[in-house]
């Protein structure tokens, strides 16, 4: 089981990182291993020290 630490990102927020290997699956990176266009992530708190992440295809305004 791979572990990710929670960093800092400012004074209000903090992050985890993904690992290369999952977003490439995901077909998120090209093939220069780069981020294709911006991605959107629903993040949601669903018990004691457990989350989901939910890709979101379109933003609603």
């Amino acid at each position: 089981m791979a572990l990710n630490k929670i960093r800092r990102l400012d004074r209000n927020s903090y992050g985890i990182t993904l690992p290369k290997g999952d977003l490439r699956v995901e077909g998120l990176l090209d093939e220069n291993g780069e981020l294709r266009d911006e991605h959107h992530l629903h993040i949601r708190h669903v018990g004691d020290g457990e989350w989901s992440l939910e890709r979101v295809e379109e933003i609603e305004a």
